[in-house]
């Protein structure tokens, strides 16, 4: 016979709303009486009723997450932190790849509306989110958080990192390093992107060294886009001793293109990525990086939607600004300490 809510508020000797309570994250109960109901629940194996809960909620317990790569470890990290967040609360995920295409993510957006979803998360690959965004979601009849990428000049609900300083501590730990070269790797055509080159050439004239446009080259997202454009700087007379990379993929394939053409990293060539994602410290150079609390992320977005799904009149926006961290590795470190 399957478990009850009954059957979990009796074994407790707490009221049915009580458990009521705890299963669907509400605040108005003690966090010690929630981990209780929620240990109990696993531990008698209880599975709601999602079919009776949405009928009686007229909620379906469902959030899209609307994602530019699914291959990209930092998106991934963000849905775990999402994911953790909102399992709490009985909701599930539902994950689109917009494969950075702004059509493609419309269309995913509209499929997911379709769905019925309670909420939406998306790292938008659009240029112009106004133009783009579907009428349902300028009704606020379904909120939604915007990460990672922030429109300019738009009052939306997002959580992301600080890009330009970002930027700006990936340039400033090469200049500490004895980089006197300088390059910039360059990712796709998106705001998070242009704001982390700006931050890189202000840094440089900040610093009275010259800046060249030809040091600055465009690899995308992804490794090999990296790996050949490292590729193109190393042609660069003189070559480029330390370069700032748009993100930790991109970085790899930097990594990887140094090594094959015969020098060394970092004596010849200091690296610096952004992300901090899984595997940058099992490269064969371990890769210095500016973290961007991906899972965190995640988790603000999360509390963000909670706060505003069911609600007649939708929160003012929040905007979450994460503060990014220099991860020192062995990539960057000309100067040993």
């Amino acid at each position: 016979m399957a478990t009850r809510l009954k059957d979990i508020a009796n074994d407790l000797g707490v009221s049915l709303m009580t458990v009521s309570k705890a299963l669907r994250g509400h605040t108005d109960i003690s966090d010690e009486t929630r981990q209780r109901v929620l240990r109990r629940a696993r531990e008698l194996r209880y599975q709601p009723n999602w079919v009776a809960r949405s009928l009686a909620t007229r909620r379906t317990y469902i959030v899209g997450l609307v994602i530019p790569d699914l291959m990209h470890s930092f998106f991934a990290e963000v849905a775990n932190g999402l994911s953790k967040r909102l399992s709490g609360s009985g909701y599930q995920i539902l994950v689109a790849n917009s494969n950075e295409d702004a059509e493609v993510e419309r269309r995913e957006i509209e499929a997911l509306l379709a769905r019925s979803v309670d909420g939406l998360v998306v790292a938008s690959a659009a240029r112009d989110w106004r133009r783009s965004i579907p009428e349902a979601l300028k009704s606020d009849r379904v909120p939604y958080v915007l990460i990672d990428r922030k429109p300019p000049r738009l009052k939306v609900n997002f959580v992301g990192t600080d890009d330009e300083e970002i930027g700006t501590l990936g340039t400033e730990h090469l200049l500490e390093q004895g980089c006197q070269q300088l390059a910039h790797i360059r990712g796709p055509e998106t705001p998070n992107s242009l704001r982390r080159m700006q931050a890189f050439t202000r840094t440089l004239e900040r610093h009275g060294l010259p800046y060249s446009p030809d040091y600055i080259t465009i690899a995308g997202r992804d490794d090999e886009g990296g790996y050949r454009a490292m590729l193109e700087l190393l042609k660069r007379k003189p070559a480029p001793d330390g370069v700032f990379c748009y993100n930790d993929p991109v970085a790899a394939g930097a990594i990887k293109a140094v090594l094959e053409s015969g020098r060394r990293v970092p004596q010849d060539v200091a690296i610096v990525g952004a992300g901090n994602i899984r595997y940058s410290d099992l490269l064969r150079v371990p890769l210095s990086t500016i973290d961007q609390s991906s899972s965190a992320i995640g988790e603000v977005a999360a509390r963000i939607l909670l706060q505003s799904i069911g609600k007649k009149k939708p929160p003012l926006p929040e905007s979450v600004v994460i503060k990014p961290r220099l991860i020192v590795r062995e990539s960057s470190l000309k100067k040993k300490v």
